[in-house]
């Protein structure tokens, strides 16, 4: 509890001693009222504080003047009736305040578990000088220093690891529990933990432009952006202050003035009565507190699921997506290619390779890479000579004296050789030894693991139809989508030719359909930016995806899509309770109250009892399961 909250607390404890000491002190007339005066005093002062300055600063409709304008009502009818019964107006402050410290507290505890959640800002970095660590400010730390992690610790700056290994603790970051190891050369970005090992790392990013920096400053600032409830809420709230102190002021005088004019008992302090009780019902609380805080809250519980989310407004956009696309590579594939098959005659397997690989060994291309991933040895290149690339068709060498040829089949086309076509998916490397055809090996793009379980996951969570846009020749982009089960896959794209695609199917989309594309967030920034939502997947320290896109997922698990399409509708759906039930709540009192049928307390449920409630639903949105 804060001090703030702990001095209101005592507020009321003192407020409510000195209401049960009233009772038994045989006091009357002034000194019984500057009695309660005083305690009255002592609950409500901050209110009459804080509507006095919406009065002089022109807001005055706000909840502080309608309880200042109801509770002092209530002590003057007090007054007017000579009745006494002060005990009326302070309660109502006292059960306000109550409601308004239990949503402080409500409010705090989210902000903590937020704070908890995405508690990766790190305190220091280590610099090791003369055999010693000295502690320093990540701010001061400069591009290209060596910093020292010890287990235990946070990384504090994004960088690559120069000695050493260990286990990283990445799930503030992902929301995935499992360890993520790295070694000497890997990349490493702020904000994990090192569980295990001294690692000793050379930055690549100033502390402003880490990765955790961006990721805190994303979360910090998405409450900035509004959604259509929250706007709708404020444009309601503007309305709806107004026309309720007219309503009251409507009750208090123009109803007994009728009734004067009808011939009837104007009856005036019953009137006023229910002009008072009606404002105290009317306050928006409930309305203005929790759904602005559902959205905090889900936001924050999904930043912990690893999902981090710029705004309400795409919050509530992902609730509505009904059509997924897709980039194919990085996103529904590992981008990764391997090789898959080797079909081989008359060498065998692992000759085949072997020839492949050390043909290809002066080549950088991932088709070259991959090839001497599955050879598994070390290259000899003094085994290689004659290297020569034939652009579009593949590369020639001689490989410990013999005529080697790996390409496509133009290249054995042009060699003249005969070549057997080959059903399975993905590149093709034909091969030809001394100017006989050998085999092909085949080398694919791996699908995730959970690629096609994710799709699956869509359909359940409402989404009509997926599409994959790919630059993939045909034949491989349609293997892969029926695999996957994907609706509908356009191949053979340009960069360019994905914006347009998207055009497309957002022109075709129904009304009240949001379009969301998923990338890797490295060359897909223009269709991250033209859909309705932009999401940017195994984006860890990406800075395009981080700019681009609205919802940046910090694991590169598939699953996260639709994992946040469910947190969006959950919390969109405890908005839509909270608006529902305050508002039934509400005027339902209002009309009881108009009519006589409920008093005072009464309407102190209605305002602090529906707000304590909403405050409780909202806070669910912390929360997320499967």
């Amino acid at each position: 509890m804060t001090k703030k909250q702990k001095k209101m607390l005592v507020r009321i404890l003192i407020t409510a001693v000195m209401l049960i000491a009233l009772n038994f002190i045989p006091i009357t007339g002034v000194w019984q009222l500057l009695a309660y005066v005083a305690a009255y005093l002592v609950i409500g002062y901050d209110i009459l504080r804080k509507a006095g300055k919406g009065i002089l600063n022109g807001r005055a409709f706000d909840e502080n003047f309608l309880m200042a304008l109801a509770t002092l009502g209530a002590f003057f009818l007090a007054i007017w009736t000579k009745s006494g019964d002060y005990v009326e107006g302070i309660a109502v402050m006292l059960f306000y305040q109550i409601g308004e410290l239990f949503q402080s507290y409500a409010v705090g505890k989210s902000r903590k578990n937020i704070s908890a959640l995405m508690d990766i800002r790190p305190d220091y970095a280590n610099i090791e000088a003369d055999g010693q660590l000295t502690q320093v400010d990540p701010d001061e730390v400069a591009v290209g220093s060596i910093i020292v992690v010890q287990p235990g610790e946070k990384v504090p700056l994004d960088g690559v690891v120069v000695e050493g290994a260990a286990s990283l603790n990445t799930s503030a970051l992902t929301g995935e529990s499992l360890p993520r190891d790295v070694k000497e050369g890997d990349e490493i970005i702020s904000g994990c933990i090192d569980m295990s090992g001294v690692l000793k790392i050379r930055t690549t990013k100033a502390f402003g432009e880490s990765t955790v920096s961006k990721i805190l400053d994303l979360v910090e600032n998405a409450s900035s952006r509004k959604s259509r409830s929250e706007a709708f809420i404020s444009r309601f709230a503007k309305v709806y202050t107004p026309a309720v102190c007219a309503a009251a002021l409507a009750l208090a005088v123009l109803v007994p003035l009728g009734r004067m004019l009808a011939g009837l008992d104007a009856g005036w302090t019953d009137w006023v009565y229910r002009a008072l009780s009606f404002l105290v019902v009317s306050c928006p609380c409930a309305l203005v507190i929790s759904i602005p805080l559902s959205f905090f809250a889900g936001i924050g519980g999904a930043s912990r699921e690893g999902v981090l989310i710029k705004g309400s407004n795409y919050l509530e956009a992902l609730s509505e997506a009904k059509i997924v696309v897709f980039d194919k590579t990085g996103t529904l594939t590992q981008g990764v290619f391997e090789v898959t098959a080797v079909h081989h005659n008359p060498m065998d397997e692992a000759q085949l390779l072997e020839y492949a690989a050390l043909a290809e060994c002066a080549s950088s291309h991932p088709i070259s890479k991959s090839l001497q991933k599955a050879y598994g040895k070390e290259i000899d290149r003094s085994r290689v000579t004659d290297i020569e690339e034939l652009s579009g068709h593949g590369i020639t060498a001689t490989v410990d004296g013999h005529a080697v040829a790996a390409g496509n089949s133009k290249l054995m086309k042009k060699l003249g050789i005969e070549y057997h076509d080959c059903h399975s998916t993905g590149t093709i490397i034909h091969m030809a030894v001394d100017g006989q055809y050998a085999g092909h090996i085949v080398i694919s793009d791996i699908v995730k693991p959970h690629s096609k379980e994710a799709l699956e996951q869509l359909k359940r969570a409402g989404v009509r139809k997926t599409v994959m846009l790919t630059g993939d020749a045909k034949r491989v982009a349609d293997s892969v989508a029926a695999g996957l089960g994907v609706d509908e896959v356009r191949s053979e794209l340009l960069p360019g030719d994905k914006v347009a695609e998207v055009e497309k199917l957002l022109a075709a989309k129904g009304k009240n359909e949001m379009l969301a594309f998923v990338g890797d967030g490295i060359n897909d920034a223009p269709v991250l930016t033209r859909a309705d939502i932009g999401i940017a997947m195994g984006a860890m320290g990406s800075d395009a995806a981080i700019e681009a896109a609205d919802i940046v997922l910090m694991d590169d698990d598939p699953l996260q899509i639709a994992k946040a399409i469910q947190i969006s509708r959950k919390c969109i759906g405890i908005v839509r309770q909270n608006i529902v039930f305050s508002l039934v709540v509400k005027f339902g009192c209002l009309a009881l109250v108009a009519f006589g049928a409920a008093n005072m307390w009464a309407a102190i449920f209605a305002d602090v009892g529906v707000m304590v409630l909403a405050v409780l639903n909202a806070i669910r949105a912390l929360n997320y399961k499967n």
